[in-house]
């Protein structure tokens, strides 16, 4: 069901059917909130105003010689500015790269110098950022205002035209990893993994089920990475839905904008769910008209409570950047196992292994290598290309014919697939394998602690030692690290406690708002010889049974 080709070749394609079909359902939707923080206005967005818009724009671009297989940067935060561009330039065969809005200085040089794009479309106020980026990588790419016409294409530059293809396999975005192991690699994402993402989750069905009679889905997550790209952007697209997509996530207001956008499903990541289980129950908790949620994440702990507060399944899944809906996995069919990190099966459609470090299969119960690829004739269906100038880590990814994920699961016997942690976010003391992210899940039920991040900590002795940086209210001093470690040994097996804890103001967290490891690492790394930080390692014994 989910290999078939898609029935469009280009992703401006299928919007355009979608458009010429419904043409007066909303496409867009732009919250007065999100309005008013972006100077844009609020309201709807037609498909066939939408349709004409990018009509104009790709008419503006074709005038202005930009061609099939020529690269473009955007810049422009979660405004409907940015998918207009992207139809539009798609429409035409070029490729966009989506640029975060928080990269400074160093990492824009970087992304420009490795992309090689002709032109960069920018918010106002990082125009001249993206200049400095432009001159100092050696690119030379003009810069323009999303409002603004296109400049004509940089003679030097139009070499970088890459004509001809099939259109499917096109590249049609270059999206960047988080590069905590190095430099960012761009993942080179085609129409057909973005078409094929789009219509994996519109017939995803189960608790994720779409109909065509208007969905409306609301999103806080960044629109240039590939879940608000490929899954919601393109679902919307596939079902004639509207999408919410708002400039960030507010605790506070989140629950009026899903009142006020009308939204039938919701995208959730990170710290979400736990931060709006923090706040006060209030009659209107479940005044809204939300189906489902789709993402992952969720504190196991508060899985069920949280359904059970607001009246929404979240629904868990698992995919990467690299794997889109080629390789994805989520928990929508019951039973859920909620409370357990269960990811639920993989479809039909995909082949998985949990591997163990010695490389054998891993039993029922033991966590190990998740390795997928797509099921039939080819594995790498619904895929990344590639990584972009980078054919020694695309062969080593794809080692032995399967996708090598770096996360670790676990299958239980009725082959349920779990999430324990990404492979290099595990620690190893004294030969047990301790999960940053379940040691999290066991702080942040201690009532006092409003935000918890683990990382390993260099020990002599055991190999790694659990470092806890912690955001809590109140007293921040040694008797009350040492209480909250107390409290952790009465609760988890002891080598699971911290054997440091130091008291931050904030955790440094992504755009998605999950934890940043490579600055959390670098955190460590300065808080270890702290003065403020305390050493609870001399707490850590075994209990008698």
């Amino acid at each position: 069901m989910t290999s078939e080709i898609p029935p469009h070749d280009t992703v401006f394609a299928a919007f355009d059917a979608s458009a010429r079909r419904w043409p007066q359902r909303p496409f867009l939707n732009v919250m007065q909130e999100t309005a008013d923080i972006y100077g844009i206005p609020a309201g709807e967005i037609l498909y066939g105003a939408a349709l004409e818009e990018i009509e104009r724009l790709r008419d503006a671009y074709r005038q202005a010689g930009y061609r099939t297989g020529m690269r473009v940067m955007l810049l422009m935060e979660n405004r409907p500015a940015f998918f207009l561009h992207w139809f539009a330039l798609n429409a035409l065969g070029l490729s966009v790269v989506p640029v975060n809005p928080d990269l400074q200085s160093a990492e824009l040089e970087y992304m420009a110098g490795h992309s090689r794009p002709v032109l960069a479309v920018a918010i106002a106020s990082r125009v001249a950022d993206l200049e400095k980026a432009a001159e100092a990588s050696g690119a030379g790419f003009p810069v323009m205002t999303p409002e603004a016409a296109p400049p004509a294409v940089v003679p030097r530059l139009a070499g970088l035209e890459r004509p001809g293809g099939d259109a499917l396999a096109r590249e049609a975005a270059m999206l960047y990893t988080s590069g905590t192991t190095g430099k960012p690699k761009g993942c080179v994402l085609s129409n057909l993994y973005f078409l094929h993402s789009g219509g994996w989750y519109a017939r995803s069905g189960g608790i994720c089920a779409m109909n065509e009679d208007g969905e409306r889905m609301i999103t806080p997550l960044p629109i240039f990475h590939m879940n608000a790209m490929a899954y919601s952007l393109m679902a919307m697209v596939t079902v004639g839905g509207c999408l919410t997509a708002l400039d960030r996530f507010h605790p506070r207001s989140w629950w009026q904008s899903v009142r006020d956008s009308r939204a039938t499903c919701l995208h959730y990541l990170g710290v979400m769910p736990s931060m709006l289980m923090k706040a006060a129950s209030s009659p209107d908790d479940r005044a809204h008209a939300v189906r489902f949620g789709f993402g992952a994440g969720i504190d196991a702990k508060l899985h069920g409570p949280f359904e059970e507060r607001f009246g929404i399944p979240l629904v868990e899944g698992w995919a990467m950047t690299e794997t889109g809906a080629g390789a994805v996995i989520v928990a929508n069919h019951e039973p859920r196992k909620r409370g357990t990190n269960c990811l639920g099966q993989p479809g039909p459609d995909i082949e998985a292994r949990v591997v163990a470090d010695d490389g054998s299969e891993a039993a029922a119960g033991e966590p190990g290598e998740l390795l997928v690829r797509h099921a039939g004739e080819d594995p790498r269906f619904g895929f990344f290309s590639e990584y972009y100038a980078n054919p020694e880590a695309t062969a080593e990814a794809w080692e032995g014919g399967w996708f090598h994920t770096g996360d670790i699961v676990m299958r239980d016997a009725d082959g349920d697939f779990f999430f324990v942690d990404r492979k290099k976010n595990v620690i190893r003391r004294s030969g047990e394998n301790i999960a940053a992210v379940e040691v999290e899940s066991f702080l942040m039920q201690h009532p006092e602690i409003r935000a918890a991040a683990v990382a390993a900590a260099p020990d002599e002795l055991r190999g790694d030692e659990v470092f806890a940086c912690l955001v809590v209210d109140g007293e921040r001093n040694e008797a009350r690290a040492r209480a909250i470690a107390e409290w952790c040994l009465e609760r988890v097996a002891y080598y699971k406690v911290p054997g440091y804890i130091a008291f931050v103001d904030a955790l440094p967290l992504t755009s998605t708002q999950k934890i940043q490891r490579s600055e959390l690492k670098a955190l460590v790394t300065r808080l270890l010889d702290d003065p403020a930080t305390t050493d609870t390692r001399a707490m850590k014994k075994r209990r008698a049974a």
